[in-house]
């Protein structure tokens, strides 16, 4: 099918005018992950075209951008939802010249009818073509989520991504998998999860792709995968189905099962006494099993990226027999730069793990990540002043803040997010928020106070736990807004707060809080499709929030910063 779908693009007219970047015809992509996304991928590549893959959830201003700063020729599309929202595009996109879709849709171009028959003077055609593709040939150009603006289109080529493949493909060899099945539901635009579909590939995986993202918890049971890749928002959405289960428990079943969460917050890789092993396996007996079965019975491993995992959340799974590793890496890296090993000497709960082959990584005076290796990307599209400002003698500045030990790399905050009070002091907040966040109270967070006389922030309750503790304290709310205002509910997440500000320095400790109603979601804008916090989008739609928190300050005692 990806060779029919090759020479289709051919017959097409899509072409390498010459091997330049600019040469080369672009192809686009948007679908959710399924089986022709990966076929299309791959066809595109054989023909020298140059993919350019699409979140399904891009808004059609951003859309009508990206497409027309590529000069995308034909485009793939999921579903009839995808197709409306194209069409209306249409008329500003005079280079496009037809859009075809997965789904039969009424009006449309469906890709099956471009599958015709493929012979040997085809594949001597198309054998002639994919051989001229070099290494440092662009293979797709990736559009970034934009936390911070604009996305950039990145141009990765087939270079950048095999190196990550064969690197992170040796890694994976470590596991020994008695049957090789993977589920796969994150958006495949995303570099993370196409490069692990390649190593799929590579090893001889079979790629299971979830129905749609509400279906996943029936997709793993059906499935039985022994492996996915996930971002950490929604392991963490995972965990709180699970503590929902357990509120719902009664009497000794109830003690067994937060009994069981603290034996497994207690857990390490190494040096485990025999008594607490003893307590493991019958927490594992009486209660984890459970929770491996309702991820399909055979998961060995959970690959997470993106953005930072809880270590209560590492913890508390990797005792369950389901090993979390957390890696990381950008758009721009290809993606991994550094992750988690299966076998337990190279992994280390708090950091992103030891660095892959053939990556270096050295820190800056300021404390950012530099790196350098064969998973740099070529530059940013079309944007050459944008480049050489983040790649300097080969080293690809991350704008990420860390520190590494020579065997691990550690992610402590990103330059952008890192804010200076009116006292002229600096704050990071990604550490106080992922410290924070370990409590089982506080869904989200986010902390403020650039240019503020003290800390603060804003913190999405993890409603399921609130009304837990506030049917236990006799607090009766009817709807969550009324929970946020409860005078009790503040002083309880003040306290919370209170408890963790002694392990910060005192600019960094969070003086005032507000609590908020809604969850932060991708729908809803606060979040990027890889469940990254749009801090800019959260400051402007809770200003009237953060300004009260302000304003109410200058009425009660002074802070001292």
């Amino acid at each position: 099918m990806v060779h029919r779908l090759a020479k289709a693009l051919l017959d097409m007219g899509v072409s390498a005018n010459d091997w330049t970047t600019e040469g080369r015809d672009k192809i686009g992509l948007i679908s959710a992950g399924r089986p022709e996304w990966l076929m299309t991928d791959l066809a595109v590549q054989l023909t020298g075209a140059i993919l350019v893959p699409l979140y399904p959830n891009t808004g059609p201003k951003e859309l009508l951008e990206i497409l027309k700063e590529a000069g995308v020729k034909y485009l793939f599309v999921g579903t009839k939802e995808l197709y409306d929202k194209v069409a209306v595009i249409l008329p500003e996109l005079p280079d496009l010249k037809k859009v075809f879709t997965f789904d039969q849709v009424a009006g449309a171009d469906n890709w099956e009818t471009l599958l015709r028959s493929f012979d040997d003077a085809d594949q001597v055609k198309l054998k002639s073509i994919s051989n001229q593709i070099k290494e440092d040939h662009i293979a797709t150009i990736i559009y970034t989520s934009g936390t911070t603006g604009r996305p950039k289109g990145v141009m990765l080529t087939h270079k950048n991504i095999i190196s990550n493949v064969k690197a992170c493909t040796a890694l994976l060899n470590q596991t020994s998998f008695k049957e090789k099945r993977a589920l796969s539901f994150l958006p495949l635009n995303h570099i993370f999860e196409k490069m692990v579909s390649y190593i799929y590939l590579f090893d001889g995986y079979t790629i299971h792709y979830a129905e749609s993202m509400d279906t996943i918890g029936a997709d793993l049971k059906d499935v039985k995968p022994a492996i996915f890749t996930s971002v950490p928002r929604l392991f963490e959405k995972v965990f709180e189905r699970i503590m929902i289960t357990g509120q719902s428990l009664t009497g000794i079943k109830r003690k067994i099962f937060f009994w069981s969460i603290k034996v497994a917050e207690e857990f390490e890789l190494e040096g485990k006494s025999a008594w607490y092993k003893f307590k493991l396996g019958i927490a594992d007996k009486l209660v984890f099993t459970k929770w491996r079965e309702a991820l399909g019975g055979n998961v060995q491993l959970v690959l997470l990226g993106s953005s930072a995992t809880p270590v209560r959340i590492e913890r508390i799974f990797t005792a369950a027999g389901v090993n979390v590793a957390e890696g990381y890496g950008l758009t721009e890296t290809s993606p991994v730069v550094a992750v988690n090993q299966f076998d337990i000497k190279h992994r280390r709960f708090g950091t992103v793990g030891p660095l892959i082959d053939g990556v270096q990584v050295k820190i800056a005076e300021d404390g950012e990540i530099l790196c350098k290796g064969p998973n740099i990307m070529a530059g940013y599209y079309k944007q050459p002043q944008l480049t050489a400002e983040v790649i300097t003698d080969g080293w690809f500045h991350t704008g990420d803040v860390g520190a590494f030990d020579g065997i691990f790399l550690k992610i402590t905050d990103r330059i952008k997010e890192i804010f200076k009070t009116s006292g002229g002091k600096y704050v990071a907040p990604l550490p106080i928020e992922n410290r924070m966040k370990e409590s089982p109270l506080i869904e989200q967070m986010m902390v403020v106070g650039s240019n503020r006389k003290f800390t603060a922030a804003l913190i999405v309750p993890s409603f399921v736990n609130l009304r837990s503790w506030c049917a236990t304290n006799k607090i009766n709310g009817s709807s969550i807004n009324d929970l946020v205002k409860d005078p009790k509910v503040i002083e309880l997440y003040q306290s919370i707060v209170d408890k963790y500000n002694p392990e910060f320095n005192h600019v960094e400790e969070v003086k005032k809080i507000a609590l908020l109603p809604d969850e932060w979601s991708i729908d809803g804008g606060e979040l990027t499709p890889t469940g990254k916090m749009k801090r800019r989008v959260i400051l402007e739609k809770y200003n009237s929030e953060i300004e009260k928190i302000y304003s109410d300050a200058n009425n009660i005692n002074p802070v001292h910063v």
